[in-house]
């Protein structure tokens, strides 16, 4: 944490919570099926494909593994096992091999060996928005877990569009991949659930999976909405508004739910909540809010915003310091994820911290488990965020 830093800890911010644990439901398909049927698409029975059919006439054809075996005067058995069980093969045997392979410019056809296997060595990552650094340093904690299993992550982005989302978990399992992480636009797609049964499992990344339903990592942004809150109503702030958007998405509403908690406990009743709602969460929209905040009457202008996350605050701080509203002296402000660009801030700011990066490695790990642990169990592990007072706050 960096020097002038307040950590406020919730009870247990050292560890997540885990719970719902079921068990998995194996439905793997049937992979040896799956590549005749592709093998031996559009063909009569008993009908080969001409030799060269489908090849560019003058188009060089990249050396497979005869060549390979050819050269290095080895059995194909042993090329294949040079990829796939090179401990099986002798360390002369296989320099010799992979000699030739360099030599022939041998290029391994993974999409051939995941139609074999029944999936790839990849995992997605579908994300929200990856111009939010939030999301990019979730994807950092999944890759650094993947690259320990020596596997590759695609990392697609919905925009928050529910169509974009269906299409892209729709070329993920034509693709095989082994598994997906998703921060979903809509947590009720069905397709979440299809995935599984087709032996595609999924994990839900900053979402609460129902009973039953898979695995999921996720902070409890009810309790962070209402840390935040608590903090601007301990700083003697009795009008607070509520930024952020659109209420499709659960953070936003779990994050205004733990607001007008903390209002309750404090006795006050809930239209001391001013709610802003912005198109998504993005700078342009906090500036925008910014200006709707700063034209309210001054009556009933709250002195205190609380963001649904840190690029809204940062677009209404900005836009507060550039048409003259101190802060934290006019209107004080807290944002929530915490992310690097926080702290750094003309003004710093106040935040709610989600662990971000373990978000994302606790994911995999769980992701990994249920691809090949026939044992697995799904569950719900939920962390407890903190709240970082800085001078956006407490200046």
């Amino acid at each position: 944490m960096d020097e002038g830093d307040q950590a406020l800890p919730a009870a247990g911010a050292e560890s997540p919570r885990r719970v719902a644990a079921v068990p998995a439901q194996s439905a793997a398909p049937d992979a040896a099926a799956a590549a005749d049927r592709v093998a031996g698409a559009g063909r009569p029975a008993g009908v080969g494909r001409p030799a060269g059919a489908g090849r560019a006439m003058g188009a060089i054809r990249a050396a497979g593994i005869k060549e390979v075996a050819a050269a290095a005067e080895v059995s194909l058995g042993t090329v294949s096992n040079v990829l796939n069980r090179p401990q099986l093969v002798s360390p002369r045997t296989r320099a010799r091999v992979e000699r030739a392979m360099e030599e022939l410019g041998f290029v391994r056809n993974e999409s051939a060996r995941a139609l074999r296997a029944g999936s790839s060595r990849i995992l997605a990552y579908v994300m929200l928005d990856p111009s939010n650094p939030f999301f990019t340093d979730v994807a950092t904690g999944i890759e650094e877990v993947a690259g320990a299993a020596d596997l590759s992550v695609f990392l697609c982005n919905s925009g928050e569009d529910a169509a974009r989302e269906a299409r892209y978990l729709d070329l993920l399992l034509e693709q095989r991949v082994q598994g997906v992480l998703i921060t979903p636009v809509d947590a009720a797609n069905e397709r979440l659930r299809t995935l599984p049964a087709r032996g595609t499992p999924v994990v839900l990344v900053d979402r609460v999976a129902g009973a039953g339903e898979g695995c999921s990592v996720s902070v409890d942004d009810v309790l962070g909405g209402e840390l935040a809150a608590t903090h601007l109503l301990e700083r003697g702030h009795e009008r607070i508004a509520f930024v952020g958007g659109p209420d499709t998405l659960s953070q936003v509403r779990d994050r205004r739910d733990g607001a007008l908690r903390a209002l309750e406990r404090a006795g006050l009743p809930p239209d001391r909540l001013t709610v802003l709602a912005t198109g998504a969460l993005t700078v342009a929209e906090g500036r925008g809010a910014a200006e709707r905040l700063i034209g309210l009457p001054a009556a009933r202008r709250p002195t205190a915003a609380f963001c649904a996350n840190d690029l809204v605050a940062l677009g209404l701080l900005q836009m507060c310091v550039g048409l003259g509203v101190a802060v934290p002296g006019d209107c004080a402000i807290v944002g929530y994820d915490d992310i690097d660009f926080a702290a750094a801030a003309a003004v710093p700011l106040t935040s709610v911290r989600q662990p971000r990066r373990l978000l994302g490695r606790t994911a995999a790990e769980l992701l990994l488990d249920e691809a090949n642990n026939p044992t697995h169990e799904h569950q719900a592990v939920q962390f407890t965020p903190e709240l970082v007072a800085r001078a956006s706050t407490v200046g």
